[in-house]
């Protein structure tokens, strides 16, 4: 080609070795211009040379695609090879030795230690890059940071202990006792096992801050982990090593964290556990907090023994029903009923007072706020067991206050907060005392009620109307319980119709509707049977209900009244509402013990073995007095209408 000088000739020899199609030789073979052809011949180079360096660009990124993976262990090898003349080789052994120095020191059972080695000569053996060194690795990491012999002295001086937790914490004292039987218990027996308890109450009664108070005074670490909504059993027990990403589980997890292995473990929520396809969380906890099966827990991941004798697992929980059955009987369950008015007077002023003075940028020479206006934050903008609503309302005032400072509306270098002014930081009473009853009424009753939340009162009301057929109707959305209490009730005040003055008559013309007003709000629970029956009794036998008298009790059909729980929550709840004497049923006389003497002092308790001892207490007359005066005058009435009925028709007419 160099020697051609002819633009034709040139176009034609290019032309004849691109392997053009028939069709587009052709159409060059036709242009008579040599200028011209190589012009059309230049065009068809340009394409070609695309297509090229196109194929080119895809055969390369193929190429190293297929070759990544050769060309990274060939990079590597000459890096290592590069170490190797410069001498650093030893990088690997010095890594193995601190590695085997750590587990030394970690001072692990014989166990875990020659598994330990085991693992670590495995390691050795591995090219560092490969995937299975990165697992073994982090297994051998996992276990010299898991303190298997690192543990806190505890501080057994009990009058130490008893200020920090008085500091802590008013009131309590059962919870107190407890813990400080616990030291006495370890202070004479120091390799004694960890207690399993179980703080049951509603929220914001201090569960868990008990927990944190408990550690400060024993000298121990604190960990918390929180069991709500906790579905997988692989979050108690870890994953197995052959799952990607695998990893102990929250008890393993939650002791490295401590450092220590006897940490004070709170286990919070543990009423709130789930279960799916996964696994049941709640059966993986019956090893953990059996004091007989934890010395020997075996996390999966580890897969080894570890002994959990020596940490003190405190659980919390809002309702004990929805924990199982054979996880609640391996706890000790320390009940904190909630708080009465004067205790969260004394705790505001204690407590919660100087934290949000402090936590809303106030000193304590700023700002006062009165006994009397806390008290009224405590009645009428706060009607719970615990005390998170009263922290946020002394917040609010808090933030207000501290508003007035920075935009320099205060007058002066103090602001006084006192009863009258709480509505201005507040707003109006969002839980003003209901209405109290003028008189004693027929029908109405007040009931004592226990919630998750604390106790309260049910005010039972209950009316009828004529019907055929008789029948019961009840609303106020009551569960299935309260149902089968009203149905019990009913059928006992049947069986003793005759002894209270009630005509049979009634049952068969009358329907009897009994309402628990508050529609909204579901209600259940085996304790309104003698408030029930006492309502029902009143409406059929027109005896007045005493106003200041409230009750709770379940009846059976012989009128035995049973036993129910919370009293200490029901009494609290009396007393926010004004009324004094309470009738609980006898068996429960026990149970008084856990009510405060203050407390005690301020109610009357009726206890009642029988229905009937309820019905005394509680009507304004004696019911079987006033039935045998309800029969006389129906006898009488009886009487008076059979001689009229002797007589001429228009006395039979007057008569009737």
């Amino acid at each position: 080609m160099d020697d051609i000088t002819d633009a034709g000739r040139l176009a034609d020899l290019v032309a004849s070795n691109l392997g053009l199609k028939v069709s587009d030789a052709q159409e060059l073979l036709e242009v008579f211009d040599p200028v011209e052809r190589l012009r059309k011949v230049n065009e068809i180079l340009v394409k070609e040379l695309e297509i090229l360096a196109m194929q080119a660009r895809i055969r390369s990124q193929a190429r190293d695609e297929m070759t990544k993976s050769q060309r990274e262990y060939f990079l590597r090898e000459q890096i290592r090879a590069i170490k190797t003349e410069l001498g650093d080789n030893e990088s690997k052994s010095e890594e193995m030795g601190e590695l085997r120095a750590k587990i030394e020191a970690a001072h692990m059972p014989e166990e875990v230690y020659q598994e330990a080695i085991k693992q670590a000569g495995r390691l050795e053996r591995m090219h560092q890059d490969a995937s299975e060194a990165t697992i073994v690795r982090t297994y051998l990491d996992w276990l010299v940071d898991i303190p298997w012999s690192k543990v806190t002295q505890d501080n057994l001086d009990l009058n130490i202990a008893q200020k920090v937790l008085d500091d802590d914490h008013f009131g309590l004292k059962k919870i107190k006792e407890r813990i400080l039987e616990f030291l006495a218990v370890r202070k004479l027996k120091p390799g004694g096992k960890g207690p399993i308890l179980c703080f049951l109450g509603p929220p914001g009664v201090g569960k868990t801050s008990l927990g944190k108070s408990i550690a400060r005074a024993m000298g121990r670490k604190f960990v918390r982990i929180s069991l709500g909504g906790v579905r997988d059993e692989a979050d108690i027990r870890g994953h197995r090593r052959t799952y990607v990403g695998a990893m102990p589980g929250r008890i393993i997890q939650g002791l490295k964290q401590a450092g220590s292995n006897n940490p004070i473990f709170m286990l919070d929520e543990i009423d709130k556990l789930g279960a799916d396809f996964r696994g049941d969380p709640a059966a993986a906890l019956l090893e953990v907090l059996d004091p007989e099966q934890n010395f020997s827990f075996r996390d999966h991941y580890l897969n080894l023994p570890f002994d959990l004798s020596n940490v003190m697992f405190i659980a919390t929980a809002n309702m004990i029903d929805t924990i199982p059955a054979a996880l609640r009987d391996r706890m000790e369950v320390i009940t904190l009923a909630g708080y009465s008015e004067e205790e969260k007077l004394s705790i505001a002023k204690r407590f919660l007072l100087t934290k949000q003075i402090e936590e809303n940028g106030l000193k304590l020479i700023q700002i006062e706020i009165t006994d009397e206006a806390i008290q009224r934050v405590v009645e009428q903008y706060t009607q719970e067991s615990g005390l998170r609503n009263l922290e946020r309302n002394i917040a609010s005032i808090c933030r207000k206050v501290a508003k007035k400072f920075a935009t320099e509306e205060v007058k002066g270098d103090k602001v006084v907060v006192n009863e009258a002014s709480i509505p201005k930081y507040l707003g109006p009473p969002k839980n003003l005392k209901e209405e109290e009853r003028e008189r004693d009424e027929v029908g109405v009753v007040t009931g004592l009620a226990w919630t998750q939340f604390g106790g309260d009162i049910l005010n039972i009301e209950v009316t009828m109307m004529k019907k055929m057929g008789g029948g019961v109707i009840l609303t106020g959305s009551l569960g299935d319980v309260m149902k089968e209490s009203a149905h019990t009730a009913l059928s006992f005040i049947r069986s003793k119709a005759g002894l209270y003055g009630i005509d049979e008559k009634i049952f068969s013309r009358y329907e009897i509707h009994v309402h628990v007003p508050q529609g909204a709000i579901p209600k259940d629970g085996p304790s309104a049977g003698v408030t029930l029956a006492t309502a029902i009794l009143s409406l059929l036998t027109g005896n007045p209900v005493r106003k200041d008298v409230a009750m709770t009790g379940e009846v059976t059909l012989r009128g035995k009244v049973l036993p129910i729980g919370g009293v200490k929550e029901k009494t609290l709840a009396a007393l926010r509402h004004g009324i004094k004497e309470i009738i609980i049923p006898y068996r429960n006389h026990k149970d008084l013990d856990d009510v405060p003497k203050e407390l005690r002092k301020r109610c009357k308790f009726q206890l009642a073995k029988e229905v009937n001892e309820v019905f005394v207490e509680a009507l304004v007359h004696d019911p079987l007095e006033w039935g045998k005066q309800i029969r006389e005058e129906r006898e009488k009435a009886e009487k008076s209408a059979s001689s009229h009925s002797g007589r001429s028709g228009k006395g039979v007419e007057r008569a009737a």
